[in-house]
């Protein structure tokens, strides 16, 4: 392949990425509010500090994406780490998830996925970094 082709090929890439890094992020505030996890979380920026956002009572595998699980209740819960151990920490709390409507399943779920997926891209941004301090103990 020619060189200049992958170059370009790259660049697109690199700049679709960071384009769903910024609409990703501008969607899971607006979640962030709208489910009112801003009560109990009031920084933003602060859920980046957890190291997990999970939810109860809710189904993400593809093969039941969003269900509600019988007999569970709906629930986000992040998980912090203090003093070495893992605390599960309610960022808010549903009730029953059959009891729930569709659009607040859907935001839940949407929510923690979101989270995940800008998470991920934290960890790059470190494991960049880690890599230009590598290369320059080499220089």
């Amino acid at each position: 392949m020619d060189p200049l082709k992958r170059l370009g090929e790259l660049v697109d890439r690199c700049i679709s990425y960071e384009r769903l890094r910024k609409e990703n992020r501008k969607r899971l505030r607006l979640l962030y509010e709208l489910l009112q996890i801003d009560e109990k979380v009031p920084d933003f920026e602060e859920l980046f500090e957890f190291s997990a956002i999970n939810v109860a009572g809710l189904w993400l595998q593809k093969e039941r994406f969003l269900e509600p699980q019988k007999d569970r209740y709906l629930q986000v819960i992040a998980i912090k780490k203090e003093d070495g151990r893992s605390k599960n920490v309610s960022l808010r709390y549903f009730g029953k998830a059959s009891a729930q409507p569709r659009h607040t399943l859907r935001a839940v779920g949407e929510f923690v996925l979101r989270w995940r997926l800008e998470k991920s891209f934290l960890h790059l941004d470190g494991y960049r970094e880690l890599i230009e301090r590598l290369e320059k103990l080499d220089g």
